[in-house]
């Protein structure tokens, strides 16, 4: 697998210099995650369906305790 150069940090990363997150990069079948404070290290990939159901929850569970 190539490493991807379209990691896109999410809009809630906070803090000063941003890099209290993951970043993400879109590939053909998989999506890549990465620790932004520490980008060489570990990239975990998932399959595209997997990472799509993974938010999904993740959404449906912060509105849930938002409420």
């Amino acid at each position: 697998m190539t490493t991807p150069d379209n990691w896109q940090k999410s809009s809630y990363s906070g803090g000063a210099d941003g890099n209290n997150c993951v970043e993400i990069a879109p590939l053909p079948t998989r999506v890549a995650i990465r620790d932004s404070k520490a980008p060489a290290d570990v990239t975990l990939t998932f399959r595209l369906g997997a990472f799509t159901a993974f938010v999904e929850v993740l959404k449906a569970d912060s509105s849930r305790t938002a409420a």
